[in-house]
């Protein structure tokens, strides 16, 4: 059943949405409000101007758009109604009319949602109060359009009108107006303006009636009128549930209707019924809630280890063929452009990277800590909140980025050609890069590991290999550091496309029917700390390109850059363990198991270093001729690539300590080691530097990983009591329960 109020701005439509909700999930049934709008936080703090939420605001309007654009290939009826009711009922401004149309697109994917489900769907802004408010733009609407525009609409089952008095309105409205931010004014209508839409209200009421439509009107201005009305609404909602033939003498009376509405609720396509299983007749046996729980506790460690090893395996093959792709790429590129044409685009493309990371405000770690978290409690409104706030202040950030760094490239007058198109283009590339990053990060969130890694792995790598190779074979375009940038940006565009629609393909069901709830202050307060982490990160994987970079050195820069590109094949292992540990690590720090914490801890350090120990073996003995492959100038960064094939592997062995730190709410912790190993890597690197150039930055570099990884050890230790996972696996091995724990 589809409930739909409307009414002018200012009348309650939201709140008595909401207290409809509520009052019906009281009395037994399973009712939801539906919002296909972001609903906004007034300027606070920093902004209190409300120019970086307005930023927001455009930003997640035009991402919700695009998601509803990719979720509806074959399907355009969004989109054909949008433009129908456009053409009827034009607004006058241009930007109004863009406006309420990307505002119907998204409503018809939300009505056609609801229109399948067997709940109690409200929407406090439905087609009809979008015919109201381009009636209401356009200034001359009739009875005879607004009547036209209402049949070409999906019907309610039951049309709410908030016919609220005229004087409590204006006064809402004043108050609401000198809350909003300076910014945020210029994309409101005035109170005045607002005032007019009455009479298109009173309109709409009345070609309603004429045709007979199922109409209710309320008006709630105190706590004691809404009671009344809200029990008034419940009984419209009665008739029309028994015209239906829907059963309704037992809502009103709890046990089994509350329990039915409470796991219909929960996933309208999981049975209501859970038939016994051994299980249940072993933990039966138990008895007790704690037995129960020890039981459930068990069986969840053993499939967490099983799902662990595997994800890990299948993550580690699509990182070994993407690495196979990047690398085939890469020496495409390095000997196609040349050492120094190279350390140009590997200079751009740090930048490019360490902006994109940092533009991700930290939220491509974060949310693998928040919706696990909210999974396990069962609050996806908040799970959809901070995915959608994550998206639109990220991608607002790496915009900020790009037209920053395009600024500061453009009016530039030290670099030559060459470097500038490069710089300009790894710019463009930094909206593109956060929007898949943190795409991916949500895939691996929804529990899809694989499916994160190959468009960014496989897609991106393997159409950067196509345009190159195209290019050369054609003889159409030179190939050169700014090509290379322009074929990643084409790249990384295509990718955004296919990380955005695997996301919404793996989006769980209940993340879709569920409200978004909002905890700006949470995490925003996240922020800071995973933002240090990730950044950081970034920087300390790139620290001896850009050093090299900086100081002139761009023919060393290249070939450091490809040494570094070889040795990260350690690092794979690393990665791929991760993908699965750290939504894995965030639900158990969340259940309080801090003995499953340690034994999945000590899993993934086992499997990290058991991976790049076979990788390390194999790349020092084929390093030297790997990189003679590339061409003779980088043929000399074979000692490079072993010193730090070391460094990768001394970092293997300590396990994934970094995600642990974040997983756990640690992240000013990891955030503090971060800065230390940031600033030891670039005075290691920077003195390197000056004592044997690329050798000496490498040296430095290997010596910023351990001292980095010694550091959170010893803080994981102290105070998460976590032994490193090697030390916990040798302890079990020696007791005789290894075999238990991996079982």
């Amino acid at each position: 059943m589809i409930i739909e109020l409307f009414g002018p701005a200012g009348s309650g439509k939201t709140t008595f949405a909401n207290a409809l909700a509520k009052h019906l999930r009281d009395h037994g049934y399973v009712a939801n409000v539906t919002l296909c709008y972001l609903p906004r936080s007034r300027g606070e703090g920093r902004d209190r101007f409300g120019i970086f939420t307005v930023i927001s605001r455009i930003s997640s309007a035009i991402f919700m758009t695009v998601l509803v654009f990719l979720s509806s290939f074959g399907r355009n009826n969004g989109i054909t109604s949008a433009n129908q009711l456009i053409r009827t009922l034009p607004p006058k401004s241009p930007i109004w009319r863009i406006r309420i149309w990307q505002y119907i697109v998204r409503l018809s994917r939300c009505w056609t949602q609801a229109q399948g489900s067997t709940n109690i769907i409200i929407f406090d802004q439905g087609f009809v109060q979008a015919i109201g408010s381009l009636a209401m733009f356009n200034g001359a609407a009739d009875d005879r359009l607004i009547a036209r525009a209402l049949e070409s609409t999906p019907r309610a089952d039951l049309v709410v009108w908030m016919a609220v008095p005229r004087d409590v309105v204006e006064a809402r409205l004043q108050a609401r107006l000198n809350r909003e931010p300076a910014a945020e004014r210029l994309f409101e209508v005035d109170v005045a303006g607002n005032m007019q839409a009455f009479d298109v209200f009173d309109k709409i009421g009345n070609v309603l009636q004429s045709a007979q439509r199922s109409k209710v009107s309320v008006q709630a201005v105190d706590e004691q009128s809404i009671a009344h009305e809200l029990s008034r609404v419940e009984g419209e909602i009665l008739t029309r549930l028994s015209r239906t033939g829907v059963p309704v003498t037992n809502h009103t009376r709890g046990g089994l209707a509350n329990n039915k509405a409470n796991t219909e609720d929960h996933s309208e396509k999981q049975p209501l019924v859970r038939h016994a299983t051994d299980e249940d007749t072993q933990t039966q046996a138990l008895g007790g809630t704690a037995g129960r729980a020890s039981v459930a506790m068990l069986h969840r460690r053993h499939d967490v280890g099983g799902r662990l090893l595997h994800a890990s395996i299948l993550a580690l093959l699509v990182y070994i063929g993407g690495a196979g792709l990047t690398s085939t790429a890469q020496l495409g590129i390095a000997r196609l452009v040349g050492a120094t044409s190279y350390g140009t685009y590997s200079y751009a493309l740090a930048w490019a990277t360490v902006l994109a990371t940092l533009s991700t405000l930290g939220f491509n770690v974060s949310l693998l800590r928040f919706v696990p978290e909210y999974k396990a409690a069962g609050r996806w409104d908040l799970a959809r909140g901070v995915v959608t706030f994550a998206l639109s202040w990220s991608l607002s950030a790496a915009m900020l980025a790009g037209l920053t760094g395009a600024g500061l490239v453009a009016f530039s007058g030290k670099l030559n050609h060459e470097l500038q198109t490069a710089m300009l283009l790894a710019m463009a590339a930094v909206p593109l890069m956060t929007a898949y990053a943190l795409g991916a990060t949500v895939i691996r969130a929804f529990g899809g590991v694989v499916s994160a890694l190959l468009p960014e792995r496989v897609a991106r790598d393997g159409l950067l290999l196509l345009l190159m190779g195209g290019a050369a074979l054609s003889g159409w375009m030179t190939p050169n550091a700014s090509f290379a940038m322009m074929a990643v940006v084409t790249s990384s565009a295509v990718t955004v496309i296919l990380v955005l629609a695997t996301a919404i393909k793996l989006r769980p069901a209940d993340l879709k029917r569920a409200r978004a709830s909002y905890s700006g202050r949470l995490w925003r307060s996240a922020i800071p700390p995973t933002m240090l982490i990730t950044g950081l990160d970034a920087l300390i994987g790139r620290t001896g390109v850009m050093l090299l970079g900086w100081t002139g050195r761009v023919h060393e820069a290249g070939i450091f850059a490809l040494s570094l590109n070889v040795a990260l094949l350690v690092g794979l292992s690393s990665v791929a363990v991760s993908t699965m540990f750290s939504p894995t690590a965030a639900d158990l720090h969340a259940r309080g198991d801090h003995e499953g914490l340690q034994q999945l801890f000590s899993r993934a350090a086992v499997l990290s270093f058991s991976g790049a120990l076979a990788l390390a073996l194999v790349l020092l003995l084929v390093t030297e001729p790997l990189l003679s492959w590339f061409g003779k100038d980088f043929a000399m960064g074979a000692p490079i690539a072993r010193i730090l094939i070391m460094g990768y592997l001394c970092n293997a062995v300590c396990g994934p300590q970094l995600n642990l730190l974040t997983m756990t709410k640690h992240e000013w912790a990891a955030a503090t080691t971060m800065v230390a190993g940031s600033v030891v890597a670039v005075v290691a690197c920077a003195a390197g530097i000056a004592m044997d150039g690329a050798t000496g930055a490498a040296i430095g570099f290997t010596l910023a990983l351990v001292v980095w990884n010694l550091a959170m050890a010893t803080y994981i230790r102290k105070r998460l009591n976590i032994l490193p996972g090697l030390v916990f696996a040798a302890s079990t091995f020696r007791s005789g329960q290894l075999r238990a724990r991996w079982g």
